[in-house]
């Protein structure tokens, strides 16, 4: 059975500038319903993970400041969201649908988080909507319980995965990937085990040809037992902040090559959302809609 981590919103928290791209997570477990999909007993709620996990991969310093809301203005700005209790919560509960969903992974293939993705967060501090890192996370819960050995990261956003890149930058355990947009956020790009950066107005031929030829290079370098996709959909033409010209075709072939590769390597893999943030809702929900779909069909 295809498991889902569903997340609470707290979106009535937020100001009115930030609430259009958090429409997404409320309407995406609809759009899934509604297509029939899955079932109400695909998805699950996720509860706030113990510390103990988030300080596998945050500093102790950082991790008092969030949970006594204690940021400073200027740590608090480059989050881009307004501090409060609840988003705190939020955040600590999508690290434990990433975590619970990579188990599931363990068992059934496949499992998704309808959130997470959160790769700007340093050890040290938050950026670019990003809180806590829920990939390192569940790199590191895996490592640490002996559930994985070797874990590939396979990063689509738009947007480099630099938080995670410098986490695991002296972690041979887990390869770090990152396909992203050339001039994009963040200016100043950290380093991963293998970037891809693309100029602006790729499209769906240049951009899939590329992560072939990145995937294959990575495969004679490392041999992966279990795989964290990362896949935001703001490569989208259509994105307000993605600068790409992928279609929604293309998204779905990408992320048609990204499960099918899992597959044939008999590699459990856990999916979660990352970044969208197109003009029209219903075209995110329908793109980030295709990677379930694909799921369904190729494992269940």
């Amino acid at each position: 059975m295809l498991k889902i981590a569903f997340s609470p919103i707290y979106k009535h928290h937020l100001p009115d500038n930030h609430r259009f791209p958090m429409e997404k997570y409320e309407l995406l477990p609809g759009q899934l319903l509604y297509e029939g999909i899955v079932k109400e007993e695909n998805f699950f709620t996720p509860k706030p993970i113990d510390e103990k996990w988030i300080l596998t991969t945050h500093t102790k310093e950082y991790w008092d400041k969030l949970k006594t809301l204690s940021l400073s203005k200027a740590e608090i700005r480059a989050t881009g969201f307004p501090l409060s209790a609840e988003l705190v919560k939020r955040e600590i509960t999508i690290l434990d649908g990433s975590v619970q969903a990579a188990i599931y992974a363990l068992r059934h293939g496949i499992a998704m988080n309808i959130a997470g993705g959160t790769h700007h967060a340093y050890a040290d501090r938050g950026e670019g909507f990003c809180l806590l890192n829920d990939i390192a996370i569940t790199a590191k819960y895996l490592i640490q319980n002996h559930l994985a050995i070797k874990i590939l990261v396979v990063d689509l956003d738009v947007h480099q995965g630099n938080g995670t890149a410098r986490i695991f930058e002296d972690t041979p355990q887990v390869f770090t990937f990152s396909m992203h947009g050339e001039k994009n956020y963040p200016m100043r790009k950290e380093v991963s085990d293998l970037d891809c950066a693309v100029p602006d107005g790729t499209g769906d031929e240049v951009y899939l040809n590329l992560l072939q030829v990145q995937l294959e290079i990575i495969l004679k370098k490392f041999s992966p037992d279990f795989l964290i996709y990362q896949c935001g959909v703001d490569v989208l033409e259509s994105d307000k902040l993605g600068r790409l010209a992928m279609s929604v075709a293309g998204v779905k072939k990408r992320d048609a090559i990204v499960l099918n590769l899992a597959k044939s390597l008999n590699v459990p893999i856990m999916c979660c959302m990352g970044g969208g943030y197109s003009t029209s809702v219903g075209k995110i929900v329908e793109a980030h809609t295709q990677v379930y779909r694909l799921a369904q069909e190729l494992y269940f």
